[in-house]
């Protein structure tokens, strides 16, 4: 389930929220520096790292899954933010360059069925940069912030769902070692905590993000298979019994 609006926007507004905002944006930046000439599409609750972009992408879109709830954005300008469903995004196939997945994966109805409507909308040269809790971090455990809702994912977890999407997964990084805190003295020390985390305990980073790119050639699974790594029902055949030939 996805985390509620309200909620998103109060964290982020809280002292922790906001250094948390900061650290996601500078990682965003080093993984993606050149995005200013290129088309974004963030997807769930990008609204932080938007904000904190130094340079804003050609052609910006904000999407927000129907369960979670929608705030405007920015609050000057043209709005970029709307209410989608997660199954059918009002795109052409192809159009998006660059996707990015935040407070999105680890709440999504069917986590598959909306990375191969992603596929479809991103561009053949395009790039999906997944940001998920952490299987093995604290961010997962602490309920009091967006991260400890819905499902945290391992590396091996993620990879294997982008791959089942048809996408190739190329990069992983990790991030927010800092304990989830609104403690002013651990907030002054985040810095410091994002350094020697990744030097001393580099598998214990409270997110996981995984890069991937578009797999063109995507298997072509039998219908039966596809519903079933979708999560769709398939059909009971109690009442379907096979055709008896006649004489």
């Amino acid at each position: 389930m996805y985390s509620d609006i309200v909620d998103l926007r109060e964290f982020y507004a809280s002292p922790l929220g906001r250094v948390a905002a900061r650290l996601l944006a500078r990682q965003l930046g080093r993984l993606w520096p050149d995005l200013h000439r290129s088309s974004l599409l963030a997807f769930g609750y990008g609204t932080p790292l938007l904000q904190a972009m130094q340079a804003a992408p050609e052609r910006r879109l904000l999407f927000m899954p129907a369960t979670q709830g929608v705030a405007g954005w920015p609050r000057e300008g043209a709005n970029c933010a709307c209410l989608v469903d997660e199954d059918t995004l009002p795109l052409p196939n192809g159009s998006i360059e660059n996707i990015l997945l935040l407070h999105a994966l680890e709440g999504a109805t069917n986590p598959a069925y909306l990375l191969r409507e992603l596929w479809r909308v991103l561009a053949p040269q395009g790039r999906l940069l997944c940001i998920v809790p952490s299987r093995r971090g604290i961010w997962a455990r602490a309920e009091s912030t967006p991260f400890g809702n819905g499902e945290p994912y391992s590396p091996s977890q993620l990879k294997r769902l982008l791959r089942h999407a048809g996408f190739v997964p190329e990069r992983t990084a990790r991030m927010l070692y800092m304990p989830p805190s609104q403690s002013r003295l651990l907030l002054s020390a985040a810095e410091g905590w994002e350094k020697w985390g990744a030097i001393l305990l580099p598998t214990f980073g409270g997110l996981l993000a995984v890069e991937a790119s578009k797999q063109l050639y995507a298997p072509i699974f039998p219908a039966k298979q596809k519903k079933a790594a979708l999560g769709l029902p398939l059909p009971d055949m109690a009442h379907h019994p096979r055709p008896v030939p006649s004489n």
